[in-house]
């Protein structure tokens, strides 16, 4: 017999944590890990939109850290966190590869003059929508880290604020990469 993907459990407005426990759907720590969850799928899209080798291969890594960083929002257990934390290998080494394809990114680019209006290929359009999400994510785990039970690693902050800035680049380097000029502001 095949497991079926409706459970009930949540018809009520809870849902079940990582670990044991449950809240209510609008719980900051499930919209933190819902935003997450949204960010992968929006990378999905991006990386299915106009195929760009060079650039979808630096975004699979990172939907599977974010698989990683959504189960640790999911998990109120400290110790449990720590474990999905060094599951998802979000370090300091991470950070650095992440700011490394940042750098990578930029050395294709005419250095920023003015702020640029989102759009451009589809692919570009995309991260760009990718980055929004981003940012709405990082604000979410900000909210949850200053909730008082809740302990979430600032390593997750600093992998969002520098993921935002990849996905900005990642724009850049996909336009001009088709040849689209960017539109300022």
């Amino acid at each position: 017999m095949t497991t079926k993907i409706y459970t009930k459990t949540g018809d009520t407005g809870d849902t079940g944590l990582f670990g044991g426990g449950r809240v209510g759907k609008d719980h900051p720590r499930v919209e933190a890990y819902g935003d997450i969850d949204e960010l992968n799928a929006v990378l999905g899209m991006a990386r299915s939109v106009e195929m760009m080798p060079r650039i979808d291969e630096v975004l699979v890594p990172i939907q599977r850290d974010l698989f990683a960083i959504g189960a640790l929002l999911a998990t109120p257990n400290p110790a449990k966190m720590r474990e999905q934390l060094a599951k998802a290998r979000v370090d300091d080494d991470r950070i650095a590869q992440l700011e490394r394809a940042i750098d990578n990114g930029e050395e294709e680019l005419e250095p920023l003059k003015a702020f640029i209006i989102p759009g451009g290929t589809p692919k570009a359009a995309a991260l760009h929508v990718a980055r929004t999400v981003c940012r709405r994510a990082e604000r979410r785990v900000v909210h949850l880290r200053r909730d008082a039970d809740t302990e979430i690693p600032q390593l997750v902050v600093i992998y969002l604020n520098r993921l935002s800035d990849l996905l900005f680049v990642l724009a850049r380097v996909a336009n001009r990469r088709a040849g689209a000029g960017e539109v300022t502001w």
